[in-house]
């Protein structure tokens, strides 16, 4: 279009990010949350308001990696040296005949 906008072959052109997503308050989704919470899980955009602000339902990826610094607050580094620590502590109490390996034998269990 000379002079003038063109148009744009996208459907989603001019669609504001929130008018794709179910937004409900705290109160209509109370009673379907199980509902919601599996539509979020299958990738739809939904969300609640909350104080004015749209808070959105997402499904997270659990890692392993972090177990250590949300669990007890230690960074790798700081887990690294713990992990050490712990293997000298077992390697010596295993040479004293305190501890033995678990072998998986009902014998382990006495």
């Amino acid at each position: 279009m000379p002079g003038g906008r063109q148009k744009c072959p996208c459907k989603s052109a001019g669609v504001r990010y929130n008018e794709r997503m179910k937004t409900l308050t705290i109160t209509e989704g109370r009673g379907r949350l199980g509902y919601w919470l599996k539509k979020a899980a299958q990738g739809e955009d939904v969300g609640f308001m909350f104080e004015g602000k749209i808070v959105a339902l997402r499904p997270v990826e659990v890692v392993s990696t972090d177990y250590a610094l949300q669990e007890y607050g230690l960074t790798p580094e700081e887990m690294a040296t713990a992990e050490k620590c712990i293997s000298a502590e077992l390697k010596t109490a295993r040479k004293r005949g305190e501890i033995t390996k678990f072998t998986g034998s009902k014998d382990d269990c006495r």
